[in-house]
């Protein structure tokens, strides 16, 4: 038996890598258009707001494919499933990169967030039965590390690629790691057949019965529409407010995004100790760092701290949210995580919306402002709750 069991230890962190390499493709493809916004939408002929659609589509569409693919595929086994997702998204990149116009890159981004939803709603479950038991914490940390690292880093090598390769190329280079990730999945991961299923009446009940649920989900919605409101837009707000070059905008995303990882591992670090006053840290920065940035960005300096400051601050969001979650129902973890996956990408859908009518309508500064609202009431909402038990 001891071969055995040694062989399922070193097979199962390559699993965990493979299935976190998916994550972060899905993920940096889905956010891949906010640092490529302006060129895709000259190239296409159409204006900011309308091109933060291609934010917003997958957004919507992933966040409704988060509880129905979890519930209606509960029969097929895990890996496959997995591995269909992510080819789907190789092939709708594939699509973004070669359409002949703005209405097939939107169809093939509804294919984007049907994978996105699919995929993170299944994978944040599988690291207990990858790893030994002692280890399923650390591993189930490094899965959800692929959507952080994603957020804060495929976006900004995206931007570099896209303005090294053109936009297209952005999305071709996106459609190849989705292929890489493929492989991954079908070499490393084993079968995993389903164990444990969910009806949709699970989800309304913890709803209704768990109060801590509510609360992260409300306090996902806010700092999450909010952040997208605004950071979908950081392009045209960093040239336009910062008075930043073009040929600047990617080399500062990738600060902000190594900002963000810096700020996942912070986080990551102190939420087993204080939850809640994590949560608050970081709602409160996002507050500050957003109105400064529409009070003070007067100059390149000044903007690439903000920046820095924002990318810190944002690091943390979700490896802080996934924890709050999953200890406000640790009986109903998979339940508890459909709702959060949906909520999540749902108010990067509505917060990308949010952001492009407020950019069109009344002025690109405006999204800052209202991701400052939005977080101040995420921060008031932790601040308020006397959560003993998370």
């Amino acid at each position: 038996m001891f071969p055995i069991q040694l062989e399922d230890k070193v097979r199962g962190w390559p699993a965990v890598l493979a299935i976190t390499l998916g994550i972060f493709t899905l993920m940096t493809s889905e956010l891949l258009p906010v640092g490529l916004l302006t060129p895709i939408g000259e190239a296409l002929d159409v204006s900011a707001g309308t091109a933060g659609l291609m934010v917003t589509v997958p957004g919507l569409v992933a966040g409704l494919a988060a509880p129905l693919l979890t519930v209606r595929a509960a029969a097929l086994d895990r890996r496959l499933m997995l591995a269909g997702l992510v080819g789907l998204m190789a092939v709708a990149n594939l699509t973004c990169a070669l359409a002949p116009n703005f209405a097939v890159v939107l169809a093939a981004r509804v294919a984007i967030g049907v994978s996105v939803g699919g995929f993170w709603a299944i994978a944040g479950g599988l690291a207990a039965r990858l790893v030994p038991p002692q280890q399923a914490g650390a591993a189930t940390a490094v899965i959800f590390g692929g959507v952080s690292t994603a957020s804060v880093l495929g976006v900004p090598a995206g931007t570099l690629i896209g303005e090294a390769a053109g936009w297209r190329g952005g999305f071709a280079a996106v459609a190849a790691l989705g292929l890489a990730a493929l492989a991954g999945l079908l070499l490393l991961v084993p079968r995993l057949p389903s164990q444990k299923t969910i009806g949709f009446a699970d989800l309304p009940a913890l709803l209704r019965t768990n109060t801590g649920v509510r609360i992260g989900l409300v306090v996902t919605v806010l700092l999450i529409t909010g952040h997208f409101a605004a950071y979908t837009f950081i392009r045209p707000l960093l040239h336009d407010l910062a008075g930043l070059d073009d040929s600047l905008i990617g080399a500062l995303l990738m600060m902000y995004g190594l900002a963000g990882i810096a700020g996942n591992f912070v986080a990551g670090h102190r939420v087993s100790r204080q939850l809640n006053g994590t949560l608050v840290l970081i709602a409160a920065t996002l507050a500050a760092a957003t109105a400064l940035f529409a009070l003070a960005a007067a100059g390149p300096l000044t903007g690439t701290v903000l920046l820095v400051v924002w990318g810190l601050a944002y690091g943390g969001v979700s490896v802080t949210l996934q924890t709050w979650m999953l200890r406000a129902a640790p009986d109903m973890t998979e339940s508890a995580s459909s709702l959060f996956v949906a909520a999540f990408n749902l108010s990067i859908a509505f917060g990308a919306l949010v952001g492009g009518l407020t950019a069109d309508r009344i002025a690109t500064a405006g999204v800052l402002w209202v991701a400052c609202v939005l977080a101040l009431a995420a921060t008031l909402t932790v601040a308020v709750r006397n959560n003993k038990t998370l």
